[in-house]
């Protein structure tokens, strides 16, 4: 065990054994044993003969640094890319590696929530099943969320329901992408079709790769999925097995790159059951949905400017302008081959409930960043039917210099 003191014949007579260090960077000296082992704080001095260590008392800003990125969560390998950077940039790392985990937190909620009122709302429904000695007929009974018994009636939401005499609902749906007036490439991907919409903006040099191999994954074919209505619980496996498969595609598509993992894709997509929407998300694509002539943002963009909106650092007005890169807290992306352990990015999964007469639209951020929301809820009212709407949409975005790829796809809910 290194002993305490000042190190004797050091280059300035000013560094601190290993304990004394430990008690001004309030790590023990376990911890600093670690760190030294994993690159992320050398001593300054190890005594040849004896391997004792020695710290500079200036290191202890450092170390400090380090126990603080530790005590908010932040792995180790991440706090190794930190410590390396100026103050500025690293600060801007704290930040994103923060709002990423604010995030997640927040998908994980909205879960919670979902499974809470689900639960909720079963419990209540079998609290009033009659026992064997009730005499009173519940085929005709109201639960507390509007929805009536099992003869073909309306849910809260408008849907028909599943028993005889339900109107079915159907997909109309239409898809576009464009190169834009700027880019000689198109990295984005979407795809429309009775059972999945989907849209991905790829970037990095496998980009086009890992954008079409995230949407490939998604198709129904690719992960088994089941025909007909799926059950709410059924649906939340199907849309993690879904997310799960996309997020494997990307990393086999982009292996081959030179950098891995800064090659990989945004992905909105929502995949129809036949009563249901399911979304995947990750990235900073979007999903909006319009009804009774409103228009909603679904999804919750994975980027650092979100973020400092969030956070109450940037109004909306000033994230339009904001001068720094789109930075992606979250995407699919390739392995580094330098990593020891993957660092994985799941997209958020959550369902949505549908009503004939909706109509929703899955976008690049190469339509959302230029066009604003009034004039993409115009187009999306004013057109006929999706086929007419991508169109619109992509002229929007030409029409506004077109800087980016662009993807889009509508969707209309109607009566089969």
């Amino acid at each position: 065990m290194e002993r305490e003191g000042r190190a004797g014949g050091a280059g300035s007579g000013e560094l601190v054994t290993i304990g004394e260090f430990a008690r001004l960077s309030r790590l023990s000296a376990k911890a600093l044993r670690r760190y030294d082992e994993l690159g992320l704080l050398r001593p300054a001095l190890v005594d040849p003969v004896n391997g004792y260590r020695y710290y500079d008392p200036v290191q202890a800003e450092g170390a400090r640094l380090v126990a603080w990125l530790r005590r908010i969560g932040m792995p180790l390998s991440r706090i190794g890319r930190v410590v390396a950077l100026d103050a500025g940039a690293a600060a801007v790392e704290i930040r994103a590696y923060w709002a990423r985990v604010e995030a997640e937190t927040a998908a994980r909620r909205d879960l919670a929530m979902y499974l809470v009122d689900h639960l909720s709302a079963k419990g209540r429904a079998m609290s009033r099943i009659p026992d064997s000695t009730d005499s009173t007929d519940s085929t005709d009974s109201t639960d507390s969320t509007g929805s009536t018994g099992s003869n073909g009636s309306t849910d809260s939401t408008g849907n028909t329901g599943s028993g005889a005499g339900a109107v079915p609902l159907a997909i109309r749906c239409a898809a576009l992408t464009d190169t834009g007036a700027v880019r000689t490439t198109n990295q984005d991907a979407a795809f429309a079709g009775p059972r999945l919409l989907a849209v991905a903006d790829g970037f990095g040099e496998g980009g086009s790769e890992a954008s079409a191999a995230a949407i490939e994954a998604l198709q129904p074919s690719a992960w088994g999925a089941r025909e007909g209505a799926l059950s709410a619980a059924d649906l939340l496996n199907a849309l993690e097995d879904a997310a799960d498969s996309a997020s494997r595609a990307v990393r086999d598509a982009v292996a081959s790159c030179a950098a891995p993992d800064g090659s990989g894709t945004t992905l909105t997509a929502m995949l129809w059951t036949g009563s249901r929407l399911g979304l995947v998300h990750i990235g900073d694509s979007r999903a909006y949905l319009l009804r009774g002539g409103e228009l909603f943002r679904i999804t919750h963009d994975h980027s650092l400017v979100q973020s400092m909106i969030d956070d109450g650092s940037l109004s909306r007005e000033e994230a339009a302008s904001h001068p720094g890169p789109a930075l992606l807290l979250k995407a699919l992306v390739g392995e580094a081959r330098s990593a020891p352990v993957a660092v994985a990015s799941r997209p958020d999964v959550g369902l949505r409930e549908v009503m004939a007469g909706d109509r929703y639209l899955l976008c690049s951020d190469g339509l959302s960043a230029v066009v604003d929301e009034a004039e993409l809820r115009a187009a999306v009212v004013a057109a006929e039917d999706p086929e007419g709407a991508v169109r619109r949409l992509v002229g929007l975005a030409r029409e506004a210099g077109g800087p980016d790829n662009v993807a889009c796809v509508v969707a209309d809910v109607v009566e089969e």
